[in-house]
Parts: structure tokens; sequence; C-alpha cells
């Protein structure tokens, strides 16, 4: 899977461009995205429309792929004009494009129950649009990659990884990833590089084929979880919604940690949402704070999440470090260092994301014992992380989200198999 392949998956994407439709009242931002969208082979403007009625009135002539959708605009606004725009066009999917304020994110969160796909946050004023390369890479990926473009952040993924053998069924000890270092528990002022992972014996790490494809499977760990983590991204707030729904009931005797990739201001209405699908205490996660049983911890935007030992009990440590995977809060960092608190008895479950970020972390939770549940690519919303860490062999399981709570409440409940 060379240049060549690359090659060839970014040609049938250019001959089948991504149909895309800007509704936003502000001429300056249609004429900024527009004219990033047209400049990118893989992308064609579909429509630009300055309110959302005159975009329900095209969408079934234009038939966007994607329709990148305002809030606030005159006349009709983007929640009122977002179920119209799904009736008239199902196939479409919609990105909400709102500024950081409070309000806009409880309408933004409010929207992705109501059919958005995904949304992206906004500079606050135009100049900052004009000039923010971040606010124009963010936009441009979700666009590719809920446009369909799998292939080529697969491809993308698999260029960037390291070169380094994987562990094997045969290998008798575990391989830490070669791009980070372990975590350290007890002393946090000591610097990455120890590691309290111990060994994996060849039996905890024995491969079976995945049925109907060629994804390898590792054995459930022997030991009863005492943690559920999970890592999500776009799609995530429906996934953990519909998750956590299911099995808030049956988890009030373990700790969830949660880190989905979200700005501030969002992490917190993400918690409050969840807190209601669950029945369980959620809310942002407090550096310092001791996990406790029947509690959800969201990782808070901008901040890492992770974990420590703190006198013998798992407590929560926030860092401004570099984002990882272009992510802050990231995934990986967070089970990286889940593993060396929990061990064997972590448990890890990958929902729909782009990118990879989180394999390189469930590497070291198998490694120490534990186990990774990967959601299946046909209900991804964009099967990036989850694909990357089937692919990479660290999961126990690859399910449809339909299916990921009963089998996690089994595992807890003590089934091996």
């Amino acid at each position: 899977m060379g240049l060549m392949s690359a090659n060839a998956t970014v040609s049938r994407a250019t001959s089948n461009p991504i149909k895309v439709m800007v509704v936003d009242d502000s001429v300056v931002i249609r004429g900024l995205i527009g004219r990033w969208v047209s400049e990118d082979p893989a992308l064609v403007l579909a429509g630009s429309h300055r309110n959302g009625r005159l975009a329900v009135e095209d969408v079934a002539k234009s038939r966007p792929d994607i329709v990148v959708l305002d809030i606030e605009m005159p006349d009709m606004d983007g929640l009122t004009a977002l179920p119209l725009l799904l009736k008239g066009y199902p196939s479409t999917r919609v990105i909400m494009a709102s500024t950081l304020t409070r309000r806009n994110a409880e309408i933004s969160m409010r929207a992705l129950s109501l059919g958005a796909t995904d949304y992206v946050p906004k500079p606050e004023s135009n100049s900052q649009i004009t000039t923010s390369k971040d606010f124009r890479t963010e936009l441009i990926n979700k666009i590719k990659a809920l446009g369909g473009m799998r292939d080529v952040a697969a491809l993308h993924f698999r260029a960037s990884r390291p070169t380094t053998p994987r562990a094997t069924a045969t290998h008798s000890s575990a391989r830490a990833p070669q791009s980070r270092t372990a975590f350290t528990t007890d002393d946090t002022s000591r610097p990455r590089g120890a590691t309290n992972v111990a060994p994996v014996a060849a039996t905890q790490v024995k491969a079976i084929s995945a049925a109907g494809g060629g994804i390898t499977l590792r054995k459930l760990s022997s030991a009863r979880p005492r943690a559920l983590l999970i890592g999500s991204s776009t799609g995530g707030p429906q996934a953990l919604e519909k998750l956590l729904q299911e099995i808030g009931p049956q988890m009030r005797s373990t700790p969830i940690l949660i880190t989905q990739h979200m700005p501030a201001t969002f992490t917190a209405i993400l918690a409050d949402h969840l807190a209601r699908a669950s029945g369980m205490p959620a809310a942002e996660a407090q550096h310092g704070e001791i996990v406790q049983n029947g509690h959800i911890y969201v990782a808070p935007g901008g901040k890492h999440m992770e974990l420590v030992k703190q006198a013998g009990q798992a407590a929560i440590k926030l860092t401004d470090d570099a984002p990882v995977n272009f992510c802050k809060p990231a995934v990986d960092p967070f089970f990286e260092s889940a593993a060396n608190v929990y061990g064997a008895a972590a448990l890890g479950v990958i929902l729909t994301g782009m990118g990879h970020d989180g394999t390189d972390g469930a590497q070291y939770i198998v490694d120490a014992g534990g186990s990774i549940i990967a959601q299946d690519e046909a209900t991804s919303v964009v099967w990036g992380m989850p694909g990357a860490a089937a692919n990479a062999g660290v999961c126990s399981a690859v399910l449809p989200l339909n299916q990921i709570g009963s089998k996690v409440m089994r595992i807890f409940r003590g089934e091996r198999a």
C-alpha cells in the first residue's frame, strides 16, 4: 500500500467530488468557506445561501453530500432549517458551525440529537476566521471524512504509523508503542519513561479470527474490570448517549471515564446530557479528585485527562500538555495512564471518530492485560478511530453500537468468552 495506491484513491475521490452546501448569513464566511471548498480537488461547491429558508428550497435540487449550517441567521435559523434539510434530502449530512458561546454550544448539542452529524466551532470574528488555519483544516477534514473519504484517511494513518512490528500471539511479553513512553503512576513528578505495566502472558494475547473479516481479535482479559474507559470523536456525543442510556442503570459499582474530542464549553454540556441519559452523576473531571464508583467523568475541553494512583486510589490528573494526534483532550494519553493504574482490570471502548487517536493507548491497555472493544464500521459515523484499533489487532470485540452495551455489562458480570 504505497504512493501509487494513495494516488489511485485520491484520483477516485476527485473524479466523484464531495458536494458541499454552505449556509451562513455572513457573506464573508460564505465566500471564504466556498473558496476553500473550490480550491480542494476532492470537493465541489453545490450551493451557498444566506439563510436556512433558501437552503431548504434548494437542497433537493442541489443534493449536497454535506451542508455546513450556521445557527444564527435571519428569516430561518439553523436549528429550524435542520429537520427540513434532512427531510428535503435525507442523504445529506449536516455540520453545525457556530461560535463557542454557551448558548450556541447548547444549540449544537441539541442539533446533534435532531439529526446533525457533527459540529465545528467558528472563531468569534470574521478576521479570526480569515486567519485561522486550524478552523480551515478542521472543517475541510470533517467534510472529507463525513463525505465518505475513509480510504484517504486510512492511507494517511498507515503511512504515519511506526514501522516497528506489533507484538504477535506468540510473544510472551508486552510491547510498548514506540511513539509514546508509558505513564508513571504513583510519582507524578517523574518524567515519562518508566512503566509499571507488567508483561502479558501469551495466553492473554492469543489471537482468534474475527468472524466474516480479516480483523484479528484477542481473548478478553481474565480479570474482572474495575473501570470503563471510553474514547470517541466524530459522532461520539450521539453514540455516548445511546450507550450510557443502556448501561447506566447497571453500572453503579464502577466508574466510567470518557475522553470525547470536544472544545471547552461543549464538554460541560455533554456531561449534563450524559447524566440525564444514564441516570448517573456526570461532570467534567476535576484535577486531583478521587475516582468514585457510579460516577461519569468527562475530560474537559482543552485539557488532557489522565489517571494516577494517589494513596492507593485512582485519581484524575489534568494537564495542559501539547495536543496528541492533533487533539486535546486525546484518548492515547488517557488510555496509556489508565493501563498503569488499572492494569488487567481496564476495559476500554473506542467509539466512532476521525483519525487514529486511541490505538496506541489501546495497545498499552492490552499489554497490561486489559481489553478493548471497538464500534463496527456500519454503525460508526466515521470508522477512523475504531477502525484503526480494529486493524491494529488490539480489540477483543468489534461490534455494532447497539451490541456494545450488553457486551460491556456481560464482561462486568464476569463473562470471559
